[in-house]
């Protein structure tokens, strides 16, 4: 999967965000809709579309887009 793929996925967690500004270099903790409940979306993204289990440590240790599809690709 490339970066824009993951992009993509990762912007379909938010509701109220526009996706033109969730790019790769986004700090996504600093994104106002960014919360638990879009955390824990996200580890089920992982779990469904990359087979892999990210944890809310993985998640606190990364601080943009591109940290997070790192992982997914690693």
């Amino acid at each position: 999967m490339e970066i824009k793929d993951f992009v993509e996925k990762f912007t379909e967690l938010f509701d109220d965000t526009d996706a033109s500004e969730i790019t790769p270099t986004t700090e996504f903790r600093e994104l106002e809709e960014w919360g638990s409940l879009i955390s824990m979306s996200l580890i089920a993204m992982f779990k469904t579309e990359f087979n892999k289990t990210i944890s809310g440590k993985d998640i606190r240790g990364c601080k943009t887009v591109e940290d997070l599809y790192n992982i997914a690709i690693g």
